[in-house]
């Protein structure tokens, strides 16, 4: 049964941002279980060949431009208008990712993701910065101290890593991609904003 909904998830994606209320809406609409897979884009990209689009197409006329225009119908359509451009993007996301698979090894990953995402992409806080970023990770609930220790482990760092591999060895080559279909079984796979319909139709389908 397509029951569930798998979102492979960095932070540093706008898109992460934007994808996250419309797709927790259709969690609400159709019952659905949400789960997080914690990944590195950077190192997705990387084994993938994939570029940022602002990158990756800048040198075709007009493509950026209308990507933005996209962006911005997106917006508007789903009310989001608490997005900010975060000022220090493309920002490292490595340690904030370490500490969200250490917040998922919990159980915790998703409430994770929904505390810290409005301090990124809505107050734009220095997520470079050790202590403005401790002091967000405090503010959704979670122990700092704790997942900031946990970014140092082998376990942690291996498991980020593990997740990446994984995700590209499905097919995954940026965010957001989403995997619908039971944990471990046949899953169907969708990539950007723009799929949530589809998404929603293929959970209609039990």
């Amino acid at each position: 049964m397509a029951n569930r909904i798998e979102l492979i998830f960095d932070f540093v994606s706008p898109n992460a941002y934007l994808i996250w209320w419309p797709l927790r809406d259709v969690v609400k609409r159709t019952g659905a279980e949400l789960d997080v897979t914690p990944v590195f884009l950077g190192g997705m990209h990387k084994m993938t060949g994939n570029a940022p689009p602002m990158i990756r197409d800048a040198d075709v006329k007009g493509k950026v431009e209308y990507s933005m225009l996209e962006m911005r119908r997106f917006i508007e359509q789903h009310r989001l208008s608490k997005y900010k451009l975060h000022p220090k993007f493309p920002f490292n996301s490595i340690t904030l990712q370490r500490m969200c698979f250490a917040a998922d090894q919990d159980g915790r990953g998703v409430q994770f993701v929904e505390g810290l995402l409005p301090a990124i992409w809505e107050e734009g806080v220095d997520i470079t910065d050790p202590e403005a970023l401790g002091a967000a990770v405090t503010a959704a609930g979670f122990d700092a101290a704790d997942l900031f220790a946990r970014t140092q482990t082998d376990e942690v760092k291996q498991g980020l890593a593990a997740n990446t591999d994984h995700a590209v060895e499905r097919g995954a080559f940026g965010i957001p991609t989403m995997f619908t279909g039971p944990k471990g079984g046949d899953t169907e796979m969708f990539f950007g904003k723009e799929r949530l319909a589809q998404i929603e139709d293929e959970l209609a389908k039990g």
